[in-house]
């Protein structure tokens, strides 16, 4: 039986029926925050951490095209395992211009549990 496990929900929550910040039990769940916590916030976004980030949102602007899923695809790579490295093996990253919309699918294994995962993500222009 794995060890009990608590975090800080994200996004940061109260839980009104408690009366204290919301927790998250599930730490796959708390990964999968930390994940999109790398992925959506943008490098310069935060003021003490300049280097954070992968900035995924800027693609909503970029043109839809193979290069920019290839671009992606490196990108979101670098970042969660620059990030999480320590949490995650990223195992693939896929990334697929499909029209207006990119695809984007993440294969990690959580390095606690030996536990293979996916994330899919997609940015709608």
């Amino acid at each position: 039986m794995a060890a009990p496990f608590t975090s800080i929900k994200h996004p940061f929550a109260v839980d009104l029926g408690r009366g204290r910040l919301a927790e998250e039990e599930d730490y796959a769940a708390h990964i999968e925050q930390m994940m999109f916590q790398v992925l959506f916030t943008a490098p310069g976004e935060r003021v003490n951490r300049p280097d954070f980030g992968c900035g995924i949102k800027r693609l909503v602007f970029a043109p839809n095209s193979e290069v920019s899923a290839s671009l992606a695809q490196v990108t979101i790579y670098q970042a969660l395992t620059n990030w999480l490295g320590s949490a995650i093996d990223v195992n693939d990253v896929k990334a697929q211009a499909i029209e207006e919309r990119l695809e984007i699918t993440i294969a990690y294994t959580l390095k606690a549990r030996s536990e293979r995962r996916y994330l899919n993500l997609e940015v709608t222009r």
